[in-house]
Order: C-alpha cells, then structure tokens, then sequence
C-alpha cells in the first residue's frame, strides 16, 4: 500500500515537504488560543519538575538486567527522564518566557549523554538474541526506546529552536549530532529485524520504531538533513509499514490485543498522518481502505466498558482510556462512532487523558495540547452502542446482553506476546470482571526467554481451560483451535481444541461451545472423548475476580453444584458486580486464592484473583453464567 504510493510520489520528483501539524512555541496566537485547561494544567505539571535533578544512568544500571533479570529498576529512571523533558517543554511553550529554559537544557544534554537510548533487554543486533552487557557506542542499536528517544528530542528542537537557539545554537547542533549518530545513520545503513524483509512476521515493533523515525527526521526542518537521505528514509518507512500491514487480516484485528494498539494502530495512523502531510495528500485514499479502517475501529469494538478491554496474551484488561489519537484516527477514516467512543473516554479519563503524564512520547502529548478544545466539543450522534464482533484472523468472537459480555478466544498458540489461551474465555457482568484473563507480570529476563512458559500467566491452566490428564496447552502455531464455527445472531461459537495440547494417549476430541443466550445467561458446555475405557482426569480452570463460594442448602438437580462469584449487593439490589455459576457434569475439587502481589498487575486487579478447579465426573460439563 504505502510503498507503492512513495515510490510512484518520488518518480515524479515532487518534493517532500516538512512535517509542521502544529505550531511551534514562536507562534504565540496559535499557543495562547489552545484549550485553557489543558494550558493551565500543562503549565502546573512543568512546574513541578522545576529544578528537576537529572539522574546518571551509570554503566552497572545498564549491566543490572542481564546481572539480576531486573528491567524496572532501569526503565524507571530511564523513563522518568523524558516524563520530565515532556513536561518542562510543554510548560515553557505555554508560557514561553524562559522559565523553564536551564532545565531544558540540562533533560537536552542529559539524555544526549546516555551511553544508549535503547533498552537493556534490548541490547542485541539480532531477533530473540541474548543481550549484550554493555552498550557498543560506535553501533547503536535501534530499538522502540532509541527510535521514541530521537523522536521527543526532535520535537523538543522543533518546539523551541528559537528559544534554545538564542541561548546557544550549540544546542540544536548537539541534538541534531546525536540524532544523526544514534538515529539517522544506523537507520539507512543497517537492517534491524522490526524494518521487515517480507519473510519474518512483524509486530508492533516495526510500525512503531517506523512512526518515530519518520518523525525525528521531517519534523519541521527535519533537522538540517539533506533531502536526497530524506527520500531514503521515507521510502524505507513506507516500505516497513507495508510489511506491518500485511501482518493483518483484512478484519483489521490486532493479535497482541488492546494494549498493544495505541503501538500498532495508532501508530499506523501517525505514518499515514505524516507521510500525508509530506505528500500533500498523497496517501488521503489510504483512509478508505477496509483493512486500515478495521485497524482503526479494532479498539472499540473491544471495549467492553469503563476501563475494560477484551484481553488476552501479554494485554492487560484495563488497556488505558481513549483519547485524542483514537478521535483523530475515527475522524480520518470517518467513523462517527468511533470517534464518540473516544470523545466519551476521553472525558472519562480527566487529566490522565488530558495530559498524558506518564507519556514517553512528547509528539501524543504536544498532539493532545491542540486537539484537546475539538474532542471536548464533540457531540455524539446518537447513544452509543458496541457492536457483537467476530475476528477470522485471530478466532476472537465477543457479544453482549443486557449485563453480561462474553469474548471466546479461538485461534491458536502462536500469537505476538503469546499466552497458552485458545479457546479460553472472559465473562464481565455490568462492565465488572467475574471470569477473567488474568495478563502478564511485570517483564524480566525470563518473559522473552525459552523460559517463558514456566511463568504461571503464560500457561493455560491458569486461564478458562482444561488440564488433561495433567497436561496443559503447548506454545507454538501448530497448537490451535480446529472445526471453529460462530453465529453472531444466535451469539454462539464452538471449536475442538484436542489440537491445542500436544498429543495425549487416548483423547479423541475436546469440544467447547459457549453462547449468551436471550434470558442474559451464559452457557459453556465441554464434551471430552477419549478412545479407550481408562480412567482419565480432566479439570476445568476457572479464574475469578471475586472470590467464589459454594451456595448451601440449594434444591439444585442432582449432579450440580452452583457458586456465587463475589458477595451480594447489600439492601437487595440485583444490579451489583455478582454472579453465580451452575456447574452440572463436574465437583469443585479446589478453590484457590491467588494473591496479587506484581506491580504490573496490581494496576488491573485491587485484590486476590481465584481459580476454581473443577473434576470432570462424566464426559461432559455444562456452566450456567449468570
């Protein structure tokens, strides 16, 4: 797509203009029309980082990952730094009187003065290799962090050239060396994984690094470079986001889940933003593609509400609110819903979406400052609604009643940031959790080795599936759901998943069926066939939320065994965050509290999560959600 339009733009000589969407800090009409909120706010979040003491990233912080396994303690001061920068520039654009100017100055040549901009774990010149000890300045590597460093400091430079140049040109010539060393000259001259050869699979990565090289380099003068090198990068960027997109189906549907779209789709939409601008509109009629539209509108239809996100693999449930990027990728591909969905959580998220403090990305925050007065004036059309979804390239199928969602996860083990999780499925009941994919821990060493899989949330038995014969499901793309079949109107999906587990003596079939019936109910049935008359054990995970109790004293059928999942509201009202679970064909073997102790989780999950383990006592099981 995107390459054969640069390529047929460059054959007629045609210029490529700089990138200048919004105004830099010289232009005070533009600066003092933004929303006053967000000035005033911007302004208050500067200020404190005033003063700010920069921290040394010394040799033994970078050596601490491969030493310990440890990347928080690194990435913390690593990215607290351009959390910093972010804000002094920003607040010295608002006011644009100097205050703010020496600490801008120190964040500059701070961060220039890192042996490296890419991360630790990130340290190596190949794919899933080990990483290096210690940084090679004289070959840089480019990873997500080097690629987002050059593209805040190129924005930096393009917001206050003026101001920094009346201190010291000295300044924007140590950037613009720095970024010609670190950025610039690996990117033209070196092939890193994440450009894509048309062989590897791609992944977040590839548009990513692509968004924020695009940027550092055509960002308003584009830092002195020649344009002959420019063309170059611009094809070679165009050419990476062809191999981006060709990951995907034509449904648009991304397989590292919602969280990793505000670094995929929207990443696409910055290329495709940029690469527009430069062109004068050449790549307009991208934004009417099927495939980039569906990429575009993949985030709300996989909201399931207030916070929550259909999750799974590496995603966390609660994926981070939309806002100003989401609203202008709905406006560009006009989709009027859409584009109220991200208005709604926009407004939602108050100054965590206003500002986005904890961006890495000064060009997202620079973006919010003038579009923030637009999407605050939005008006939806009509209430909102989300659509019942079904995604063929991934197996993904999710629908929604009247209080309960359901989202099956079919597909196969091979996934980007893959969990053993196919055929698993999530329950929320009035846009709360009660069966849930529990995401992943804080990354270490481990999570990105071949030791990925000793880690609890990785294995299948710690999400809505079978342990057969104290088997679980295997990583890998041949380890997949088979027969899989869904009718949107009837909200029903089932699938055999003998074909996720490696080869287990005597199973035939594993066969699952899930539907969000009329009356608000879900219903899961399980039909486990084996060949042989043996005895087999066969029990079903289930993790919750709240903690599930077995009800006493009910006139259920023989055979059946019903739990309340978290406690009843209090005063009677039905319309709480509780269900209950009716379980015909298997005993509760064991009910397990699982204490949340991760940092990365604890941002999902406020308490303990809990499995349910449930022994087969036939061949077929039956769960009443409700």
């Amino acid at each position: 797509m995107l390459s054969e339009i640069a390529s047929r733009y460059l054959s007629q000589n045609r210029p490529l203009s700089a990138f200048s969407p919004y105004a830099p800090a010289s232009d005070r009409t533009a600066w003092e029309g933004l929303d006053e909120e967000w000035r005033q706010k911007s302004l208050a979040l500067g200020e404190k980082y005033s003063g700010f003491s920069w921290p040394y990233l010394c040799a033994t912080d970078f050596m601490d990952f491969s030493r310990t396994g440890n990347r928080v303690r690194f990435e913390d001061r690593f990215f607290l730094k351009r959390h910093a920068l972010n804000a002094l520039v920003l607040a010295e654009c608002v006011e644009y009187r100097g205050r703010f100017l020496d600490d801008i100055l120190n964040g500059l040549f701070s961060i220039c003065d890192e042996n490296a901009w890419n991360l630790p774990p990130h340290n190596s010149y190949a794919r899933e290799a080990a990483p290096l000890l210690l940084p090679d300045l004289s070959a840089p590597v480019l990873d997500l962090f080097a690629c987002e460093t050059g593209a805040v400091l190129a924005t930096a430079l393009y917001l206050l050239s003026d101001a920094l140049d009346r201190i010291s040109p000295l300044i924007g010539k140590r950037v613009r060396f720095e970024l010609e060393r670190r950025i610039f000259t690996p990117y033209l001259n070196e092939h890193f994984w994440w450009m894509g050869d048309g062989r590897s699979p791609m992944n977040n990565w590839t548009i990513w690094c692509t968004q924020n090289v695009l940027l550092s380099a055509f960002l308003a003068s584009a830092q002195d470079l020649d344009s002959a090198r420019r063309r170059r990068i611009f094809q070679k960027g165009c050419e990476s986001a062809d191999y981006f997109l060709a990951e995907y189906g034509t449904d648009g549907c991304c397989d590292e889940g919602a969280q990793y779209y505000r670094h995929a789709g929207l990443c696409l939409f910055q290329v495709l933003f940029l690469c527009d601008s430069i062109t004068q509109g050449a790549f307009e009629s991208l934004f009417a593609e099927e495939k980039i539209r569906n990429i575009a509108s993949y985030i709300f239809k996989v909201h399931i509400g207030d916070i929550y996100y259909i999750n799974f693999a590496d995603c966390s449930p609660v994926a981070g609110r939309a806002g100003v990027r989401e609203f202008l990728f709905a406006q560009r591909t006009r989709q009027e819903d859409m584009a109220a969905f991200s208005a709604i959580d926009f407004k939602a998220g108050g100054d965590d979406t206003l500002l986005l403090p904890e961006e890495n990305n000064l060009f997202y925050r620079l973006q919010n400052g003038f579009c923030a007065a637009a999407i605050k004036a939005f008006s939806p059309f009509a209430p909102l609604r989300h659509p019942d979804v079904c995604y063929p390239s991934t197996g993904l199928f999710a629908v929604r009643g009247k209080r309960l969602f359901l989202a099956v996860k079919a597909g196969d083990n091979g996934d980007s940031h893959n969990h053993n999780d196919t055929g698993s499925f999530t329950v929320y009941k009035d846009t709360k959790p009660l069966f849930i994919d529990v995401g992943v821990e804080s990354y270490t060493q481990k999570t990105f080795s071949a030791q990925r899989y000793e880690i609890w949330t990785m294995q299948s038995a710690y999400h809505n599936l079978p342990i057969i014969d104290g088997v679980m499901q295997k990583d890998g793309e041949v380890f997949r759901a088979t027969g899989v079949s869904w009718d949107l109107d009837a909200k029903s999906i089932q699938m055999e998943l003998k074909n996720a587990y490696p080869p287990l003596p005597g199973l035939l079939s594993y066969r699952r069926f899930a539907q969000l019936d009329e009356g608000d109910a879900i219903t899961i049935r399980d039909r486990a066939v084996f060949s042989d008359e043996k005895k087999h054990q066969v029990v079903l995970s289930l993790m919750t939320y709240e903690k599930p109790v077995a009800e006493q004293g009910t006139d259920l059928p023989e055979g059946c065994v019903r739990l309340q999942i978290g406690e009843a509201p209090k005063g009677g009202d039905q319309q709480g965050a509780f269900g209950s679970l009716t379980v015909k064909g298997a005993c509760v073997s064991a009910i397990e509290e699982i204490p949340v102790t991760d940092a990365r989780l604890q941002k999902a999950w406020k308490h303990s999560l809990y499995r349910i383990l449930l022994s087969f006592t036939g061949p077929d099981v039956t769960l009443l959600i409700q």
